[in-house]
């Protein structure tokens, strides 16, 4: 029954019937996030972040069975708070809060006996929301009607696929949808909005797109149907917005407070760290590899494609360790299990790459061998995405790795959108352009702000900017053409391992041992963790700039980089405690006056929390600093 007006204790939202129609208004714990549901032409909602409007009137609703556009009524709501505090098992921070206000909007439609409601969490974080199916009827969602309405003037980070450059254009004349999530920058200085979502696990890809009829709105696109049996929920649509680009990086958690909690009893298998790959594919290559791992402290090595066949021919059998020959010609170079009782005997962790056409078909027949072999973990390569098959399949693989103690890295087009919190052997993944196709240092300063908003990226740090020969082509397969060296600077390279996330971090990606001369800023790559205890952006702007400091214990990483202009950076370490000194071990590119191959000079200075450290950053450069506490 609609009641006139009722406001809750905690004024977290007020609603009113106004001329036969019902308004909800709602606001985020701290008041910065303002919604308003109303019911009177269909079901529509406007957002507010301090003050300002940055969603304009959009629709909601779904073609689920039948057509819930038009005649869509609020019947009644319910309210709960929650605020709560949980601790991940590896993440940007050690310690996640999970605050929000929720209201759950039950909704009618006349002369329809069907019935949906509309879940809304406000968080000061950004708003979340889906859409809740009763029941047990069979369910056919064909079309997602969500808007999002933005200014008059806004521009958006737009990129075709999850491996395409950046561009930023207005929302008009798009060519192709876009990939989320979706940074948008308001008009006149108005701050910034990101869209992205959560939790889709048996659901379809989503992309953005424009309206037809509508100027300055975007429509969320369906890759294809969703089909059923209720009771069912969507996947989190999800609204952040900032002053600043660099804090709704610091807030994507957010993305895994909106799925379940961790599944696995017991995680201690589940260990992140630094990965090579090993390019030979022979038993002699292998084991040097492991020498370098544990000189270099890398925690995994990395087989890579070709260990088991052709891996796009479906005969190819990943039980076995049968060369393919375009790989390497010497079929038995490889004997996979002395090589993994090496690594085991040293320390070092082994992970295999798959692809889905192997896996699809021998999935549960791999994972109890592979776990007898003593393999660590999985790459899935060349995944398909889009669909709601492969959409589940994908993540009920996830769950089958994790019962035989496997750790996992997605390649490819699959984006996260926070399964990592529910089984976090989905250690990251890569829905990435990173240092495969060679992309440049503008590219990679738009990252942190786009891409990295949804999670960990596989990127493949790379060091000595060789690829040996192995890519003759002069386009990648998107048509975008590519360079045949790494585009950045060392420094850059280094500095990217503490910019960019991922639990499982792959380093020295075209590069093998006998390339690597002990040059002295390796260090830096030896020190640097995977995961982190907190995440500070320091500055930063899209497409130009970003510093990034994090923490480990009580040490303290900093990484900074530019794009493809010099650029002065200051950086303030006002972050460290009051009171301690440290020392800050500098890494910058230091030009030909530095006598090495690489031209990285190396500094030490005693620091503390008062003091600015000041740079001239080399176009596509960087600088990299880790800071530990003063023993003296």
């Amino acid at each position: 029954m609609k009641m006139k007006r009722m406001m809750t204790a905690c004024l977290a939202a007020t609603l009113y019937l106004t001329a036969g129609a019902t308004d909800v208004t709602m606001t985020s714990p701290d008041g910065r996030y303002t919604m308003t549901v109303n019911d009177r032409d269909g079901l529509n909602y406007t957002l507010q972040f301090e003050g300002r409007e940055v969603i304009v009137s959009s629709r909601l609703g779904l073609r689920w069975n039948e057509e819930w556009r038009d005649g869509v009524q609020i019947e009644k709501t319910a309210h709960s708070d929650r605020d709560t505090t949980w601790t991940p098992v590896y993440g940007e921070r050690s310690r996640v809060r999970d605050h929000y206000r929720s209201w759950t909007l039950e909704l009618t439609r006349a002369a329809s006996r069907q019935r949906m409601a509309l879940e809304i969490r406000m968080y000061n974080e950004g708003v979340a929301f889906r859409y809740l199916f009763r029941g047990g009827s069979y369910l056919k969602i064909e079309e997602e009607y969500t808007e999002f309405t933005l200014p008059r003037g806004t521009q958006a980070w737009h990129t075709e696929r999850a491996q395409t450059p950046y561009n930023k254009m207005p929302l008009e004349g798009w060519s192709s949808e876009s990939e989320r999530p979706l940074l948008l920058e308001l008009p006149d200085g108005g701050g910034y909005v990101c869209l992205a979502e959560a939790q889709v696990v048996d659901y379809v890809r989503t992309k953005f797109k424009l309206s037809e009829s509508k100027p300055d709105c975007i429509l969320t696109s369906m890759y294809g149907p969703v089909e059923e049996i209720a009771p069912y929920h969507t996947p989190w649509r999800v609204i952040f917005c900032a002053n600043r680009p660099g804090e709704i990086l610091e807030h994507n958690d957010l993305l895994l407070n909106l799925n379940p909690p961790c599944r696995i009893a017991d995680t201690s298998w589940i260990k992140p760290g630094k990965v090579m790959r090993e390019v030979t594919l022979t038993t002699e290559g292998g084991k040097a590899l492991v020498d370098f791992a544990v000189k270099r402290n890398l925690q995994y090595i990395h087989f890579d494609a070709g260990w088991y066949g052709w891996e796009y021919d479906k005969a190819s059998d990943a039980t076995t360790v049968t060369l393919d020959p375009r790989r390497n010609p010497q079929t038995d170079a490889l004997n996979l299990p002395e090589v993994i009782s090496y690594a085991k005997a040293h320390g070092i962790g082994v992970i295999l790459y798959v692809n889905q056409r192997a896996l699809q078909q021998q999935l549960d027949e791999l994972l109890p061998l592979y776990k007898q072999w003593g393999v660590a973990g999985l790459k899935f390569g060349f995944v398909q995405v889009g669909s709601q098959v492969w959409t589940k399949w994908m993540h009920e693989a996830v769950e089958k790795c994790a019962r035989y103690g496997l750790m996992v890295d997605i390649h490819d087009e699959y984006r996260p959108t926070g399964f990592s919190r529910t089984y976090p052997n989905l250690m990251t993944q890569e829905g990435i352009r990173g240092n495969e196709e060679f992309p440049d240092a503008t590219h990679n300063v738009t990252l942190p702000f786009t891409r990295y908003v949804a999670g960990a990226a596989d990127y493949t740090i790379c060091y000595y900017r060789q690829d040996f020969g192995r890519l003759s082509q002069t386009e990648d397969a998107y048509g975008v053409p590519r360079s045949r060296t790494i585009q950045t600077t060392p420094a850059h390279q280094l500095a990217l391992s503490v910019v960019y996330y991922s639990p499982l971090q792959y380093m020295y990606w075209y590069d093998e041992p006998s390339d690597v001369q002990d040059e002295p800023e390796l260090k830096f790559f030896d020190d640097v963790y995977t995961t982190w205890d907190d995440t500070r952006v320091l500055q930063g702007a899209v497409g130009e700039h970003i510093t990034v400091a994090r923490r480990h214990g009580d040490e303290w990483f900093v990484g900074a980089i530019t794009n493809n202009e010099a650029r002065s950076v200051a950086i303030d370490l006002n972050f460290l405690p009051q009171g301690e000194r440290y020392v800050a071990e500098i890494y910058t590119d230091g030009g030909r006056s530095v006598k090495t191959r690489t031209h990285v000079k190396v500094e030490r200075k005693r620091v503390s929390a008062s003091d600015k450290l000041n740079f001239e950053l080399m176009a596509s450069g960087g600088v990299a600093i880790r800071l530990v506490k003063d023993k003296r």
